[in-house]
């Protein structure tokens, strides 16, 4: 019989070379991964180091990106830091800190000024965004520069740079005046709106709530939040759930979003609802701005009328009507009573319009422009379309001459012979009336 070899030592034996094999290639391996790691951290070090001693940030004219002024901010270092506090300190005893968004616009630039003249500390900030013509902007910026009023380039969703801003100075104040504009854009760029109305202001307060002091915030709304409402003069007690544009819409929504805030941060909220702000210095997508150019020009203007054939008319008020109520609002706000982002005690909330109390048709304004530009206009009198204008807006600004004075004096008349008198020496155009009227007696 036979017998088949015994190959249970030489099984064993492979086996064993096979796990001496496995082992050695872990080793291997485990060796490698370690080299390779090692050689990996030390590549990333030298590109760091090397891109740190190579760096050099770009300017402002230069940035392109989302986060132009973040970048702008941290390559600006010291220099940029002083001017921050230089600006923003008071000059007077016990004067206030004040921030002032939207600094480069119309009502901001005004304000920042009467701040500054009278001894506050004014920061400014605003993005530039191209609404409007930009270098109108410009213009005031260089302005207010040569009163000390220094402006940041940022985006109020530019979350960490206004968190910067905060750690740097202990703001007293937050004059918010930065918005999207204009009720007609809404239909061309909705978007705008959210962010800038809605998302920027909820951006600001975030940062404001975790301040350590809180200061107190007074902000811009819109006499636009009372919409639909047939009741008149406009009342801070009348309804506004009737929002006839996104714009007024927006508007209603961050009056809702400051309510919230105070009632859970302990912010001090004031809100100011503007009523057809005008004069020098103004936006050039107001109906008195644009007629004023065009009848300079011969050019046809559109005079609306409403559905019904009735005339539409504004409660105009004059810049330095709402300045002084602006100021009167940040004189008489209250201190916040949160800390580090926790209510401690109720905190102040209020509301005000601040308006002229004097209703002018829309046919009388540019009866007055013919008169100061001695030109007579030609009108195309058409249906106002619905595009989210009101036909008829008028304040009631009692709240406010109880609570701080404010009390308008400037006509039409008088305010838009000043706003003449800065258009045509800001434009540089000639008098075109006949011997020594017309814009020639504008002084």
């Amino acid at each position: 019989m036979a017998f088949s070899p015994d190959t249970s030592k030489t099984t064993k034996v492979e086996r064993y070379n096979s796990y001496i094999r496995r082992v050695n290639t872990t080793k291997l391996l485990a060796a490698s991964s370690k080299v390779l790691f090692r050689a990996t951290l030390l590549v990333s070090i030298v590109l760091i180091f090397f891109f740190t001693i190579n760096y050099h940030p770009l300017s402002n004219s230069s940035l392109t990106t989302p986060h132009r002024h973040l970048s702008a901010f941290y390559g600006s270092g010291a220099a940029w830091e002083k001017q921050v506090r230089h600006s923003s300190t008071p000059r007077r005893p016990n004067g206030f800190s004040v921030l002032v968004t939207g600094a480069a616009g119309f009502v901001g630039t005004h304000c920042s000024l009467a701040l500054k003249k009278r001894g506050d500390g004014v920061l400014g900030l605003d993005n530039f965004n191209t609404y409007y013509d930009p270098s109108l902007k410009r213009a005031r910026q260089k302005m207010l520069a040569t009163h000390e009023v220094f402006i940041v380039e940022a985006d109020l969703n530019d979350a960490e740079l206004l968190s910067k801003l905060f750690d740097i100075v202990p703001f007293t104040h937050v004059l918010h005046l930065a918005a999207q504009a204009g009720v007609r854009y809404a239909m061309q760029n909705p978007q705008s709106y959210i962010k800038s109305n809605i998302a920027g202001f909820v951006n600001l307060l975030e940062i404001v709530k975790a301040a350590d002091p809180q200061p107190a915030i007074v902000w811009a709304s819109s006499s636009s939040v009372y919409g639909l409402n047939t009741e008149n003069p406009f009342s801070e007690s009348d309804r506004t759930d009737q929002p006839a544009s996104l714009y007024a819409a927006t508007k209603k929504a961050g009056e809702e979003i400051a309510h919230t805030y105070n009632h859970i941060y302990g912010l001090s909220m004031t809100g100011l609802r503007f009523f057809t702000v005008y004069g020098p210095w103004g936006r050039p997508d107001m109906a008195y701005f644009f007629f004023t150019k065009d009848l300079l020009q011969s050019k046809a203007i559109n005079i609306y009328k409403t559905q019904d054939d009735k005339e539409v008319a504004r409660d105009f008020t004059y810049i330095d009507d709402i300045v002084k109520g602006c100021l009167g609002a940040l004189d008489t706000a209250e201190k916040s009573t949160g800390s580090g982002g926790k209510k401690k005690a109720p905190a102040q909330l209020r509301i005000y319009n601040l308006g002229n109390t004097s209703p002018v048709s829309v046919g009388k304004l540019v009866s007055i422009l013919e008169s100061l530009l001695n030109v007579k206009a030609k009108k195309h009198v058409i249906r106002m379309p619905r595009n989210g204008d009101v036909p008829y807006t008028h304040a009631n600004v009692s709240l406010a001459y109880n609570d701080f004075g404010y009390k308008p004096t400037t006509d039409l008349s008088t305010g838009l012979r000043k706003f003449v008198k800065w258009y045509v020496s800001y434009y540089g155009i000639q008098s075109r009336a006949k011997g020594e009227s017309g814009i020639k007696n504008l002084a």
